[in-house]
């Protein structure tokens, strides 16, 4: 991500669109003067294609909708690289009358909407995962590294260990789990569940899609559970490592904020819950209490002196 200052828009009035791009689904919001109107939805965003151009299509698609121009657009995204640069994504917006770009990785808006412009961490595990965590004036990123090096706890992980579990149990080299009667059902031949999933185009998300099972039987199956505890394992560890990295270790009473549909996982919330309090007794646990479209909102409304300011890049036509 670009390391420049974005200046403060306490001031801004007038129209604001925010946008939360996900792997599963992107979501685009209006607001006037902080007012949010309805939402709308737009496919989610491919990692492995260039992300300018989705996102584009997906602002276009919302400003289309909802008939009106917006000077301002706040992205939060998946799949961001650290250096990316909102020029590029401002340049295809020409003529639609968005004058001003804020772009970050959804783990800076998923912080926001969980803790606010203030110290802590925040894990957010949906399909993928990220952590970050937030100092006096360091900021870290752990993981959100994707589904192929990395997304350690997420819903993609657990998904991806449902299927590993049910083909070890069907070769016998594995317990034998309830998970195979939900998930065998899925697929008109097993032994072909591979070739299936590689040629689907929305494999990372279908995958995914069985961390519900999971979370469903956890508290009746041994490998379900197995899978919920060490998913909230990974999670717990990336959370103790972010505080440590931006100095916040020492203090027994960090903020930790959980963001993402992982967390309706009871056996994982509860397991996750006991290792974090195992390191912080006095441990503040939120849930985030708006959403990846109020961490959006929330960049625009950083403190002059907010260390986020770091992870945020931004755009303006004509270099204003």
């Amino acid at each position: 991500m670009a390391d420049e200052v974005v200046p403060s828009l306490h001031a801004a009035r007038g129209w604001v669109l925010c946008v939360d791009a996900g792997q599963t689904g992107t979501r685009a919001q209006l607001r006037r003067d902080g007012v949010p109107t309805g939402v709308s939805e737009h496919p989610g965003v491919l990692n492995d294609r260039e992300l300018a151009p989705q996102l584009a299509a997906s602002i276009r698609a919302a400003l289309r909708e909802a008939g009106t121009e917006c000077p301002l657009v706040a992205i939060g995204s998946s799949g961001l690289k650290d250096d990316a640069d909102p020029t590029d994504l401002l340049n295809l917006l020409d003529g639609t009358g968005v004058r001003t770009v804020l772009l970050a990785h959804d783990s800076t808006t998923s912080y926001l909407s969980a803790v606010g412009d203030t110290r802590g961490a925040v894990v957010a595990s949906g399909t993928g995962v990220v952590t970050l965590a937030v100092g006096r004036t360091a900021v870290a990123r752990v993981d959100g590294w994707g589904y192929l090096i990395g997304d350690a706890g997420s819903g993609y992980w657990i998904g991806r260990a449902a299927l590993d579990a049910v083909m070890r149990a069907h070769d016998g080299r594995g317990r034998r789990t309830a998970l195979s009667e939900h998930i065998e059902r899925d697929f008109d031949n097993i032994e072909e569940a591979y070739l299936e999933l590689q040629a689907d185009e929305q494999k990372v998300s279908r995958i995914a899609s069985y961390a519900k099972t999971v979370a469903a039987l956890a508290s009746s199956d041994a490998t379900a559970r197995a899978i919920s505890e060490n998913a909230a394992t990974e999670l717990a560890h990336s959370i103790l490592t972010g505080l440590d990295r931006v100095g916040e270790s020492s203090r027994p009473d960090p903020t930790v904020g959980l963001v993402g549909k992982v967390f309706r996982n009871t056996v994982l919330h509860e397991h996750f819950e006991k290792l974090i309090a195992a390191s912080f007794p006095q441990v503040h646990l939120t849930e985030g209490h708006g959403d990846g479209l109020e961490g959006c909102y929330a960049l625009t409304q950083l403190a002059p002196d907010s260390a986020l300011h770091q992870r945020v890049a931004s755009a303006s036509a004509g270099g204003q």
